[in-house]
């Protein structure tokens, strides 16, 4: 899943997606790549490679794939020289695969080994373009969730009108279903994202309904609006309650908690209109001569406006609430949108934001953490379960005792334009 761009209102560089702020790491950043499962092929994933290895000079790549097409491609960007390690995998994930199809015939896959290596800590951070129910089944199965973590989600960012030029939203797809206690759970993953990533010092937390009367939605909405209301405190967060689809690109909220059907359907919804009006743009400034003209003229701002809402410049949705980090690419992305991808995992390799994040869960109220409360019971995701596919990955990480989301510099900065 990917996220709209958005631009900053100023005439020059484009704002990127917010993200915690790099720390000092102790060598370079290693990214793990599934260099198959593009619906655009290897060639695309390569091409974004170089586009972003020309801008940073010091990440390393580990690329999952065909080994004789990879190094052909490889061979054309002098900027990938010395910088990639083919990893050779036969077998490539397909987009129309089943999840549990998938995670009983997963190793010797490009899709396996790119979350493979971050388990096994040669990568800090994988990427991939490919089927999202597979790679998320295989993401809990070989990484495992975060202890306190129901439901991973899909977090993705959405232009708005706010200081940041973002909101973010989660779930976008990691799963279709979300109870009350999951919803609870996005919120306080999408509130530590938000202070981490977007330096926001306390978000504005609101859950997507049909209405903002409380009366209004389903019984585990008005569950989940009375458990994240009285857990503003503890996870350091505003609540500012029911939100309509209109609230999604205002000033209103700076994280969007829903289920993952709803907020994919957002997703492509807004996607798709971001390129109608664009369409319509080009359409209308092509229409007479003196519209031409108009264009012309208007070039500078035009170009402006395209970037804003170009959906690849912030493409990648972060897998929130597992033992490592996974960023998904859309599966249609070109270089541009590979290359944005690869930027996101980079800056949340270099910031220490997974452990703060798995800090900020261990740390969460207790009925957040008691999966046996009312009947809820634990929930494994899409088809999958523990005792499923491959053998089970590295335990759970927990809390030092310390503010799980403290500013390592002391700053607690917001995010703007670069």
């Amino acid at each position: 899943m990917t996220g709209p761009e958005i631009q900053s209102g100023a005439d020059t560089a484009p704002v990127r997606a917010p993200v915690p702020a790099a720390q000092p790491v102790g060598g370079p950043v290693v990214i793990s790549v599934d260099a198959m499962g593009s619906d655009l092929g290897p060639a695309a994933v390569v091409a974004g490679l170089e586009k972003f290895a020309t801008r940073d000079s010091d990440t390393q790549f580990l690329l999952h794939g065909d080994e004789a097409i990879l190094t052909s491609l490889i061979a054309k960007r002098r900027h990938l020289a010395g910088r990639v390690t083919i990893r050779h995998a036969e077998g490539v994930v397909t987009m129309d695969e089943k999840p549990s199809q998938v995670v009983r015939n997963a190793k010797g896959t490009s899709m396996y080994g790119a979350i493979e290596s971050v388990r096994d800590g040669e990568a800090e951070v994988a990427v991939s373009c490919g089927n999202t129910g597979a790679l998320m089944a295989l993401s809990m199965i070989r990484l495992r969730k975060i202890e306190g973590v129901n439901r991973p989600a899909i977090a993705c960012l959405w232009p708005s009108r706010s200081p940041t030029g973002f909101n973010l939203m989660l779930d976008v797809g990691a799963d279709i279903k979300a109870d009350a206690r999951d919803l609870l759970q996005y919120a306080m993953m999408g509130a530590s994202y938000a202070r981490n990533g977007m330096g926001i010092k306390r978000p504005r937390i609101g859950l997507l309904n049909v209405g903002t009367e409380e009366h209004k939605g389903r019984a585990e909405l008005k569950q989940a609006n009375e458990m994240i209301a009285a857990a503003t405190e503890v996870g350091g967060f505003d609540y500012i309650g029911f939100i309509e689809g209109g609230d999604l690109p205002s000033n209103k909220v700076d994280v969007i908690v829903t289920d993952g059907f709803t907020g994919n359907v957002a997703l492509k919804t807004g996607e798709g209109t971001a390129k109608l009006i664009g369409d319509f743009l080009r359409d209308a400034f092509k229409a007479t001569p003196l519209s031409r003209i108009a264009a012309l003229l208007a070039l500078a701002s035009l170009r402006r406006f395209q970037k804003r809402i170009d959906p690849r410049r912030v493409n990648g949705g972060v897998f929130l609430g597992l033992n490592g980090t996974v960023v998904k690419s859309h599966g249609a992305a070109d270089a541009t949108g590979v290359a944005a991808a690869l930027q996101l995992a980079s800056q949340l390799a270099r910031s220490g934001f997974q452990e703060r994040l798995a800090a900020r869960v261990a740390s969460a109220p207790a009925p957040l953490q008691d999966d046996g409360a009312e009947g809820t019971g634990q929930q494994t995701g899409p088809e999958t379960g523990p005792e499923t596919g491959p053998e089970a990955g590295p335990q759970q990480t927990g809390s030092d005792g310390k503010d799980p989301d403290a500013d390592p510099q002391g700053d607690g900065s917001e995010s703007r334009a670069e």
